[in-house]
């Protein structure tokens, strides 16, 4: 199991986990009666790949652009995310 870690194979395979989620996102999402879009979901989604890519990167003592460019990544997910619940709560609208 340290292997696993060591190696970074362990978010591979909750990265396999996450795309496994967003092809059922639609399905789930409909069959649940939700107003939510995957779209809405993306930004979200997007922050926390980026987020497991950088512990990947570091699990496997990438390089740290690697790891900042990640992090950069999820941050302008989650600001992105942030705008999009803000704009929709926004009371003019």
């Amino acid at each position: 199991m340290a292997d696993w870690f060591a190696s970074g194979r362990i978010v591979d395979l909750v990265l396999l986990l996450v795309a496994v989620e967003i092809a059922a996102l639609p399905w789930l999402l409909q069959r649940l009666g939700s107003r939510l879009s995957v779209y809405q979901l993306l930004p979200n989604i997007i922050a926390g790949i980026a987020l497991m890519l950088a512990l990947r990167a570091s699990l496997v003592d990438a390089a740290w652009p690697w790891i900042s460019t990640a992090l950069l990544v999820a941050l302008a997910a989650h600001l992105g995310d942030l705008a999009l619940r803000l704009r929709e709560r926004s009371p003019g609208q």
